[in-house]
């Protein structure tokens, strides 16, 4: 059963083979399980809005719907990282994912009353947010079961295994919908939770390493990088899941007959699968020339989309769209790898190259994840809004492509300029020689 290990040291070569991997891979399956259903809830509505079309709610409201839970989810991260180093990260596990039986049965409910007013489904699908709070909860305790040299790969797999929950609602929900009706899109994932819940309870580890208190972990603010990484997610996590929720609703508004259900899963599906990748060539390579090269890359299928788009033909769009998927991807899994290497580097410099200068790193690292991928969540927000104000303004998407083009050529300026210049070094610092 699972349990509070107090002594963990998974820098040691000799203890993480003895028994350090097989306890981390363990925490990491079913951490991966937990998140895999936070992402599936908090992007249900992705597929839900869709099908409302008997409520006669116009374009701009239908992605108020899918907008918000991005937004609450990206509020809910902050204090969901401490929640792992103040209970322990099963503990929280368990709470966290017991909390996704909420939004799911309230949709279950709401959809099968033709009069439901649109204000209460405002109020469910910010209750959607929880799915994504669990994501910081999770990478934050899986961050300090792993060596620095492996993190890069296992916080991929990790976060990997939650993006395809946003594949999985987008493949299985129009499936499940079909068959049995609207209100099916809630009460399809309750059983799923509560095993995921009963797993984690059993089979994961607290550790104490990993107890903080907040005033420790909230110190991270005060940190630049903090804020400049939490940039450059916005560029990267925020697109994936901006596109991802907002592709479905966007298809269908500009390719009203096209089969954009049978293919909306593909897209996530793609980014879930290559974040692990971007992990492994920002391990390789390191983190900064990778994200770099990748703002540069979605900048280019930014214009790529919107030449798509205006030529009428789905399929063209369809595919020009999984660059943005490919890419948002692979700018996930490299943003990510520079987070621990950045505080790591910062608190070795501080504190010497000792055990507990590596562990002050990690829980400098795991806090900032937090406030990193909170504000990074944010992009899913703004995308899903910037397409429904651009509809409201210009009649189509012309605007919003235009706005994230200008968005990713600052991403990638801010990443040469903070992780890559060498140049100028003496008058204002860079990190390019930490090889972040």
């Amino acid at each position: 059963m699972a349990r509070w290990i107090a002594d963990w040291h998974p820098d040691d070569p000799a203890f993480w083979a003895r028994s350090g991997r097989r306890v981390a891979r363990r925490n990491l399956i079913f951490s991966i399980v937990a998140e895999h259903l936070g992402f599936t809830v908090w992007t249900l509505w992705s597929i839900v809005a869709t099908r409302m079309g008997s409520y006669e709610f116009s374009t701009d409201q239908l992605f108020w719907l899918v907008a918000l839970p991005n937004l609450i989810g990206s509020v809910l991260r902050v204090p969901y990282t401490f929640g792992p180093a103040r209970f322990g990260g099963r503990t929280f596990t368990v709470v966290s994912a017991l909390l996704l039986l909420i939004p799911a049965a309230l949709l279950g409910v709401a959809v099968s009353d033709p009069g439901t007013p649109y204000w209460l489904f405002l109020v469910i699908a910010a209750l959607a947010g929880v799915g994504g709070g669990n994501f910081a909860s999770s990478m934050a305790n899986i961050t300090y079961f792993y060596p620095r040299d492996k993190q890069g790969v296992a916080l991929g797999l990790n976060a990997a295994g939650g993006n395809i929950g946003v594949s999985s609602v987008q493949l299985v929900m129009p499936l499940v919908i079909g068959s049995f009706g609207l209100a099916a899109a809630g009460w399809f994932w309750i059983p799923l939770i509560v095993v995921s819940a009963v797993c984690a309870w059993f089979f994961m580890d607290n550790l104490t390493s990993a107890r903080a208190r907040p005033r420790e972990q909230l110190a991270v603010a005060g940190r630049a990088q903090t804020w400049i990484m939490s940039f450059l997610y916005v560029g990267t996590f925020g697109s994936f899941i901006g596109y991802s929720t907002a592709f479905p609703l966007l298809s269908a508004s500009l390719f009203a007959d096209a089969p954009y259900a049978a293919v909306a899963f593909a897209g996530p599906l793609i980014g879930s699968l290559v974040r692990p990748v971007g992990g492994w060539l920002a391990d390789r390579f390191g983190g900064a020339p990778v994200t770099l090269w990748n703002f540069a890359a979605m900048g280019g299928g930014v214009l790529l989309v919107w030449q798509a788009g205006a030529s009428g033909g789905f399929w063209l769009f369809f595919l020009a769209f999984q660059t943005l998927f490919l890419t948002s991807g692979i700018g996930n899994g490299s943003t990510y790898r520079m987070i621990p290497a950045i505080f790591q580097a910062k608190a070795v410099a501080e504190r010497g190259e000792g055990e507990e200068a590596l562990l002050y790193g990690k829980r400098q690292a795991s806090a900032a994840i937090g406030i990193i991928s909170a504000v990074g969540a944010l992009g899913g927000f703004l995308i899903n809004r910037a397409f429904g104000m651009s509809f409201a303004a210009a009649g189509g998407p012309a605007p919003a492509f235009l706005a994230f083009g200008a968005f990713y050529v600052c991403c990638g300026a801010l990443t040469w300029w903070c992780y890559m210049r060498k140049v100028g070094v003496s008058a204002i610092g860079s990190l390019a020689h930490v090889r972040v």
